[in-house]
């Protein structure tokens, strides 16, 4: 039985075959590449409405990718039709993060009030920068480029989807 859509969460996606037994290469998309070791099934398919539960049989993560086996995927052919699919996990087997940290897909979409509980807009996207995140709050006006650091983000709370946050002058045009 697949579970919802709502309840998967993409972590990697099939970039092209490698060699001709069926290993494919996989674009980890998390931050914990290594999670990959311990997979042993995962649910495949271009969109979470559209996912078959598949078995892992080899993995491998290396420096410039995520390399694996699907059962039943025996050789190049087969490897190459699943180019462009992307790899879910279900809630199971999700990656347990410490206290306070997010993943973005929880932080897009939350409702940004600031100090004095106007409304500012919602968290359309996070931007990944070397020295930290950026939230894109999008709303009435321009974009707010936002950077995700205490300064500035007061408060989130994840289960209500709203972060209180601190503006600056000239951070968001009026």
């Amino acid at each position: 039985m697949n579970p919802s859509p709502g309840e998967l969460l993409a972590v990697g996606e099939i970039l092209k075959p490698f060699g001709i037994q069926g290993d494919v290469t996989v674009r980890p998309m998390t931050d914990f590449p290594l999670r990959f070791k311990k997979l042993e099934r995962a649910f495949l398919g271009k969109r979470p409405s559209q996912v078959t539960e598949v078995r892992l049989e080899r993995v491998r993560v290396e420096t410039r990718g995520i390399r694996l086996r699907i059962v039943g995927v025996g050789d190049r052919t087969g490897a190459t039709q699943l180019v462009g699919s992307m790899l879910f996990v279900d809630e199971e087997h999700r990656v347990r993060i410490r206290r306070g940290t997010y993943f973005i897909h929880d932080i897009v979409g939350v409702t940004v009030v600031d100090e004095r509980g106007d409304e500012v807009g919602t968290v359309g996207e996070v931007l990944k920068m070397p020295a930290h995140d950026v939230y894109v709050i999008r709303g009435k006006g321009p974009e707010i480029l936002l950077p995700a650091v205490k300064e500035f983000v007061l408060a989130l709370d994840i289960r209500a989807k709203t972060m209180r946050v601190r503006l600056i002058e000239g951070m968001a045009e009026k």
